[in-house]
């Protein structure tokens, strides 16, 4: 029998997240984190003190980055485009879900 070791993290909000827990959340290293800081790809929390300081939900953005650079083997520039593309289809398809929410529906 093999034991399966299962992580969790509670999201929301209100909870903020170090760069160091980011890094550790999401398996990217702090240069990585920081260059997609740089280019505007993940934004930290800016009400925070000077120093990185990221929402908890910004580890869900982050693990899709690392799944991103290790299945297409991406460099940071080309993680960042992905996530913003990632981010209009999701806006897109948000959309899409509101305006047939608003379509008469037969049965």
């Amino acid at each position: 029998m093999t034991a399966l070791l299962v992580e969790a993290v509670w999201l929301n909000d209100i909870e903020l997240c170090s760069l160091d827990e980011l890094a550790e959340f999401s398996g990217l290293s702090q240069a990585e984190l920081a260059d997609l800081v740089a280019i505007g790809a993940i934004e930290p929390d800016h009400s925070a003190a000077p120093a990185y300081v990221f929402r908890a939900q910004t580890i869900v953005l982050a693990r899709t980055a690392r799944r991103l650079r290790d299945d297409f083997e991406l460099d940071t520039h080309g993680v960042a485009m992905a996530l913003n593309l990632l981010e209009k289809i999701h806006a897109l398809e948000a959309r899409l879900a509101a305006m047939d929410a608003k379509l008469p529906h037969m049965n």
